[in-house]
């Protein structure tokens, strides 16, 4: 079986849930109405999936377009205000006991 096809269901599906599971149903419900000749069905089916396509291609059309470029948040200055600290060094004393 082709293993592109799963992937493409799974991404649709997490993408967009809802007009997935309408598509499914019209589809479906197509099939099982041409299949059993129960024209009624088979005309909701198809209607369905109709108005579901149709919702899915206006609300793709209804995305902005992305920013050209992401706009740069820093959090932290690039360079510090402040003097670096002195050096540390360690104490040759023994600690107490």
């Amino acid at each position: 079986m082709n293993a592109v096809l799963p992937r493409f269901l799974k991404s649709t599906y997490r993408k967009e849930p809802i007009i997935s599971v309408l598509m499914t149903m019209g589809v479906m419900d197509a099939l099982i109405g041409g299949l059993n000749d129960s024209w009624s069905l088979l005309a909701f089916g198809l209607g369905t999936t109709g108005i579901t396509l149709g919702f899915k291609l206006w609300r793709f059309q209804q995305r902005r377009p992305l920013p050209e470029e992401p706009v740069v948040q820093h959090y932290l200055p690039s360079r510090s205000s402040t003097a670096p600290l002195p050096m540390l060094s360690v104490s040759k004393k023994k600690p107490p006991l």
